[in-house]
């Protein structure tokens, strides 16, 4: 040991914060073999006084100190022996510290650890040979005070944990590796505590003690007893072994904690699925109720039985729907319901169609033509969302073979049962009622959309910008109304057009331009008040002909703009025509009409963003979104009964679901409609289209996305009316999400294991949108002493029984202060900010090993 260290080690010593009662530095430097006598001349330390005791001076040095000089840092080297009872300056010893200059000594010295755990550190010497170890040892700010501490801290420091806890030595250790001869965590333990020592730390915190000690049986054995929490034990009994007999909640914790954490949890994950095979996990589950296991969420192989379970009661035609949902309801609070997401949601459509096809179990009804629109726009539209909802998750993860069984399901009640029945009644009703006039009492045109909508507002001095997405289907359209009604101030409404016939772009298009009179030539060309009106420079040109301070844009560019070129192109505009095309421009191609959903999904988005623009960057009011048409879509190959021959009509145009003829009459299979009440028909043509959702036999790929007929599908056509209401103006409604709130009334915590209720103060609906918030036990200094639960509030009943969650918690088997302060944490998870924190009190009474 060279002088330089033991000076270092000395002024660091002298520069430690004055303890309580201290208002100045004495140490000791005791030196009984005279390593340093010779060199004690040369110690030199910055505000303190050397002084060498001698036989002759213990009583002068004590006057020293306590009447000559009171005030000054004293340095007092000594190598005599100052244990006899005669040795005046015993008492200032006592309350001095004391400095030895051996290599034990100075570690403990610059580690601040007291001289009575030197064979503890002595025991460790080892460890404390390196200063990189040293360095992460020091770098802990916590007090040294026992050999356990000291043993916690070198494994802590050994596994690079940020602090000395073991919750996070053992996680660092399971995470290198669960074959112990692999794991150079457990290694170095070994090499420098001692194995004895980790496993029983293991033994003491989390009840493991089997007698051949591995890590893949210790993981087995805190996933199986945390498991006991949610199984009953008497079913676990082929593993009965590994369930800890005490401290069983602290297995619980340390597997949530894991579980839940925002990138270790993958590896978590891959862990618990060998252990699951290790255990035949599904031997035991195949033998459980359903109710038995469903709130169950340690292994994977536990969703994978409930979404088997559901489908395989779908199959079976068991009907219990509302508990399918409830099911779902409850797994996607659960860790694994991402992994499973895909199927879960596919799931969860499916239940909805035959919730659907239950309550029209006698058949949908065969009514008048206004009724049966009437019931598409408040109901049956679901049907066709549910389905296109389904393949949106069913695209997600198409190799599922689950999700090939619900998809055999879904499209024998989609399209053999719904589509047909549903598209013959309405087709009889055109029939009927319509082909000779397409009208419908009480529900507005759409080629009267300009004259009763946009026109009044122009009239009135208002800025009105118009959006029209080519292939918005009613169902499509009813879920970005919700989206904007949820998600932004303004007040926004849903109503239908009756599209006009044939449900093709030329027509639709036209149909929402300002026209006096519409019409098609004998070429297939429809001519707005005599132009041409296909292309954006013709519709601006039509446009301008009403508002001269109008324009038309399509979406790309206008999201190709920033702000300043948006206002600068918009300035003075009076009415603004916005056109956007995803889905039809994805359905429309043979090589991507597989996609159609899934461009539906993209449309909700990008008319969301476009209601933005106009709202943020354009300050525009008075928005209107809507389409020139529907569609028809089914997933499966269409059979060559889906198919008809265009028999001997003579047409001018043909396509897929309609033809113009100069013909008319009935035929077979078809409707003829007159044009009449649509354009100024002076050509004398009638548009044939396909029964239901017929085609027509044409050449070419792509028949599954079609649009042209009369279907509801194709000509219900969506209009939103967006007002933007800004902040502080009248009616003006803040975006809230929705409460959650704790139900007990007891503050006070008597068991390791308990239950809390809490309840969504308000049901989701318009401005009231879903909280999703993670609940939690924390002590005073903020560390989290229990399991976390998450809770997704997005309940839309009335019923308060239905927005009511029950909630179990589990808190570390540590010690509790009666008299302390414990709290409970409900943080929002998307803000991370916490909305609640509720005191509590802990008292367990009398501390047991076993959990009753």
């Amino acid at each position: 040991m060279n002088m330089d260290e033991v000076t270092k080690a000395l002024q660091e010593a002298f520069l430690q914060p004055l303890a309580e009662g201290e208002h100045r530095k004495i140490i000791f430097w005791f030196d009984k073999d005279q390593e340093f006598a010779e060199y004690i001349h040369e110690i030199s330390l910055e505000n303190v006084k050397v002084h060498t005791l001698t036989e002759g001076n213990n009583f002068y040095t004590k006057v020293l100190l306590e009447e000559e000089d009171s005030t000054s840092n004293y340095l007092i080297y000594s190598n005599l022996d100052m244990s006899m009872e005669d040795n005046w300056l015993l008492d200032t010893i006592l309350y001095s510290k004391k400095f030895y200059a051996d290599r034990i000594s100075l570690i403990m010295n610059e580690l601040n650890i007291d001289t009575s755990l030197r064979s503890s550190v002595k025991k460790y010497e080892k460890f404390f040979g390196s200063k990189d170890r040293i360095k992460k040892f020091k770098g802990f700010e916590v007090k040294a005070d026992s050999e356990g501490t000291i043993e916690l801290m070198i494994m802590s420091a050994l596994c690079n944990i940020k602090t000395p806890d073991f919750e996070d030595v053992l996680k660092g250790v399971l995470m290198d590796s669960i074959d112990d001869s692999e794991n150079k965590h457990l290694d170095s333990i070994a090499k420098y505590v001692g194995l004895e020592v980790f496993w029983n730390a293991v033994a003491e915190r989390y009840g493991y003690e089997q007698s051949q000690k591995s890590l893949k049986t210790l993981f087995i054995h805190l996933t199986v007893t945390a498991l006991s929490h949610a199984v009953n034990e008497g079913r676990l009994s082929l593993v009965k072994g590994y369930i800890a007999t005490r401290n069983k909640s602290n297995a619980l914790v340390f597997v949530d904690h894991w579980m839940h954490h925002k990138t270790d949890y993958h590896l978590y994950d891959r862990y618990a699925e060998i252990a699951e095979k290790e255990i035949k996990l599904s031997d035991i589950v195949n033998q459980l109720p359903i109710e038995e296991f469903k709130a169950a969420d340690i292994f994977p192989y536990f969703d994978k039985a409930i979404i088997i379970y559901i489908a395989n009661s779908l199959e079976d035609r068991l009907e219990d729907y509302d508990a399918y949902t409830k099911l779902i309801n409850l797994r996607r609070a659960k860790h694994y319901y991402e992994r499973y997401q895909s199927i879960y949601e596919a799931l969860y459509y499916t239940v909805k169609m035959f919730e659907f096809h239950k309550k029209y179990s006698m058949g949908i009804p065969k009514t008048q033509a206004v009724d049966m629109y009437r019931a598409y726009v408040n109901d049956y539209y679901q049907m066709d969302m549910f389905y296109r909802k389904f393949y949106v998750a069913y695209d997600n993860d198409s190799n599922s073979e689950i999700l090939k069984k619900l998809k055999v399901m879904v499209e024998n009640l989609y399209t053999n049962w719904y589509m047909s029945e549903l598209s013959s009644h309405w087709s009889a009703a055109v029939h009927d009622e319509l082909k000779s006039s397409w009208v419908l009492p009480g529900i507005q045109s759409q080629k009267d959309f300009y004259r009763s909508f946009v026109a009044p507002k122009i009239s009135n001095g208002d800025r009105v910008f118009v959006i029209i997405s080519d292939a918005l289907r009613y169902e499509i359209a009813a879920e970005l109304a919700d989206k904007l009604n949820s998600e932004t101030t303004g007040a926004c409404e849903i109503q239908p057009l009756l599209g006009v016939v044939p449900s093709v772009t030329k027509m639709g298009m036209a149909s929402l331009l300002p026209h006096k009179n519409l019409e098609i030539d004998l070429s297939g060309k429809v001519l707005v008040n005599g132009k041409s009106s296909s292309g954006i420079d013709n519709r601006i040109d039509i446009l301008q002909g009403a508002v001269a301070d109008s324009t038309a844009i399509h979406y790309q560019e206008l999201k190709n703009m920033n702000k300043a070129g948006r206002r600068e192109t918009f300035k003075g505009k009076k009415l603004v025509y916005i056109y956007h095309d995803s889905i039809d421009a994805t359905g429309d191609k043979a090589s991507t009409e597989v996609y159609t959903f899934t461009a539906a999904e993209k449309a909700i988005d990008e008319l969301y963003d476009i209601v933005k623009i106009i709202k943020d960057d354009l300050s525009g009011t008075n928005i209107f979104i809507t389409a020139d048409h529907g569609f028809v879509y089914q997933r499966d190959a269409l059979e060559e009964s889906d198919k008809i021959d265009k028999e001997d009509i003579q047409a001018f145009e043909v396509k897929r679901r309609h033809l113009f003829s100069q013909e008319n009459g009935e035929r077979s299979g078809l409707l003829d409609i007159n044009m009449d009440s649509l354009i100024k028909n002076e050509h004398k043509i009638t548009t044939y289209v396909p029964k239901a959702t017929i085609r027509f036999k044409i050449q070419g790929a792509g028949a599954n996305f079609v649009h042209g007929g009369a279907s509801l599908q194709e000509i219900v056509v969506p209009l939103i009316q967006f007002k933007n209401i800004r902040a502080g103006q009248k009616n003006s409604r803040e975006i809230e999400k929705v409460d959650v709130k704790i139900t007990n009334t007891t503050r006070k915590i008597t068991n390791s294991l308990f239950n809390l209720t809490f309840f969504q103060t308000e049901k989701v609906e318009d401005k009231r949108v879903p909280r999703t918030v993670k609940i939690y036990m924390v002590d005073d200094a903020e560390s989290v002493i229990s399991n976390e639960e998450l809770v997704i509030c997005d309940r839309t009943s009335d019923k308060p029984d239905e927005r009511t969650f029950k909630l179990r918690f589990a808190l570390k088997a540590i010690p509790y202060d009666k008299n302390s302060n414990y709290y409970l944490i409900t943080k929002d998870i998307e803000t991370n900010v916490v909305i609640e924190k509720t005191q509590f009190t802990i008292n367990m009474g009398i501390v047991s090993d076993f959990d009753f």
